[in-house]
């Protein structure tokens, strides 16, 4: 088999029969465990005449708070203040809220809708920030994002990631599909489908692009797919493998695995596929790179010292295989992704026979195991740091999931039918 993305860890289970077979269309269902020792009890009243819209807007945005592990929804009862004068503050201080969004949505000509929303400050008896937006009616979705994002900025001082995407690689029967959604996983829409494998989706910086592997011809080649026009160019068919995209931080340049010149090591190119410069040059297997924010290093996966392991190298200098080791906790670690902040990194960490996720910081060295799952793969740091995207495996199939930076909170993202593998966490929404 051709060295090609994921190659160590997908050599535990790659085996593993893709059974499930339906439409590659399917809504995802949300499952939340466990959550912060410390949240912030938030009150959110359904906002007035809400009843007459398609998409419940306060639904979405408790889910979106709720998820994030930060939050704890405190039940508004039968109390439906839609203006600050219509608050009494007593009672929703005896109701344990310390913060309070209300609101309301009014039908306006030509499918549009008119929403207001209030984040308050209870204990304050004062308004912390508001909005007031007219959308489309298949905009709601969207629009009730923004808002989560307002209130997880205003009460949290970190930017909210509810209006980012992901990406990831659907298997149904015999049809492979790479899909962008929501981040809640809502509005999936395939962006290819091939009856041969796809693997290792990754967002341009910009969050226009998704360089990917496909098996199309056969053997592995890295295509860059526009999401706008689905225009798609081909930037990586060079003789043997071609694996592995990882985008530069300012967008310019792939490092992208090949064997073009016999084992697997990992080369720069332009965004246009011109220009391969050779980047690690080792007797093992280099693969799986990951770039740092500032774009001066990347991490990687290689077994040059007789075990997969996680290694950091400049990419200032050609042809230089002096690489430094970061992990050394367990005889298995792969599938690197830098934090936004560049202060740590998430990784696959064997132990035990299970495959789980693990974050490592830089400065410490320290290394946190976050899931208690079999097999997980592929994690993907939130645009924010607070979350990991990543897949596992649950009852034969791959589902999508999520867990909080320290591990207090996880979320399932299962399909009716399917199998997801391969999730990419794009960039904030410009």
């Amino acid at each position: 088999m051709p060295i090609q993305s994921r190659q160590f860890f997908r050599s535990a289970w790659i085996l593993v029969v893709w059974l499930i077979s339906a439409p590659l269309q399917a809504g995802l269902d949300i499952e939340i465990f466990g959550g912060g020792t410390t949240r912030i009890p938030i009150a959110i009243v359904p906002f007035a005449d809400e009843h007459q819209l398609e998409q419940s807007v306060t639904a979405v945005v408790g889910t979106d708070l709720e998820r994030s592990g930060l939050f704890r929804l405190v039940d508004p009862e039968d109390l439906r203040p839609y203006a600050p004068v219509e608050i009494v503050y007593s009672d929703w201080t005896d109701r344990g809220a310390s913060a309070l969004v209300i609101g309301r949505t009014i039908l306006m000509p030509g499918g549009l809708v008119e929403i207001q929303f209030r984040l308050m400050d209870v204990a304050r008896k004062e308004q912390l920030t508001a909005l007031a937006a007219t959308v489309p009616m298949t905009q709601l979705r969207a629009t009730a994002h923004r808002i989560a994002d307002i209130i997880y900025e205003a009460l949290t001082g970190d930017v909210g990631v509810f209006s980012t995407r992901i990406a990831y690689v659907l298997k149904q029967g015999d049809r492979y599909a790479l899909q962008v959604a929501d981040a809640d996983g809502h509005n999936a829409q395939s962006i290819i489908e091939y009856t041969e494998p796809i693997i290792s989706p990754a967002w341009s910086p910009d969050g226009n692009q998704l360089a990917y592997v496909s098996f199309e011809n056969k053997k592995p080649v890295v295509y860059i797919q526009t999401l706008g026009t689905r225009e798609r160019k081909e930037v990586a068919n060079f003789s043997g493998s071609n694996s592995a995209p990882a985008w530069s931080p300012d967008g310019k340049r792939l490092a992208v695995v090949l064997t073009v010149q016999g084992g697997s090591q990992i080369y720069l190119i332009n965004a246009d596929g011109s220009g391969m410069q050779r980047l690690s040059r080792s007797s093992g297997i280099d693969t799986e790179p990951s770039f740092s924010p500032d774009g001066r290093s990347i991490i990687f996966t290689s077994d040059r010292g007789g075990s997969p392991q996680i290694y950091r190298m400049s990419v200032t200098e050609t042809e230089n295989s002096m690489a430094e080791r970061l992990t050394f906790e367990g005889n298995y670690n792969v599938s690197p992704d830098f934090s936004e902040d560049g202060r740590s990194f998430t990784f696959i960490n064997r132990n035990n026979g299970r495959f789980n996720v693990a974050v490592q910081d830089f400065g410490s060295r320290q290394m946190q195991i976050l899931t208690n799952s079999q097999f997980d793969e592929s994690p993907s740091f939130a645009p924010n740091g607070k979350m990991i995207l990543y897949a596992t495996e649950i009852g034969g199939r791959g589902i999508l999931s999520a867990v909080s930076r320290d591990g207090q909170t996880r979320q399932h993202l299962s399909i009716q039918a399917g199998d997801i593998r391969e999730p990419a966490w794009g960039p904030l929404a410009k």
